[in-house]
C-alpha cells in the first residue's frame, strides 16, 4: 500500500512539473546563484555547446533592416 502512494505521489508531482515547467524554470532561473550554476552546468554539455552555440551567436543576414 504505502509503494503505490509513493508511485502516485511522483506521478502527480511529474505531471504537475510537466504542467507549470516554464514557470518553474523562470522562477528557478529568476535567483542569479541558481541561474549561474544552470548556465555553468549546460556548457559543461560537449553536445550543447557544439550545436547549439554557433547558432546562437552566427551573423545577421545581410537583409537586416538596420
Amino acid at each position: 500500500m504505502r509503494f503505490i502512494i509513493i508511485i502516485a505521489t511522483a506521478i502527480t508531482a511529474i505531471s504537475i512539473l510537466y504542467k507549470w515547467r516554464y514557470r518553474v524554470m523562470n522562477t528557478i532561473l529568476a535567483v542569479s546563484f541558481l541561474r549561474r550554476v544552470a548556465v555553468s552546468l549546460s556548457m559543461n554539455m560537449p553536445t550543447l555547446r557544439t550545436k547549439v552555440l554557433p547558432g546562437l551567436f552566427k551573423s545577421q543576414s545581410s537583409h537586416s533592416s538596420y
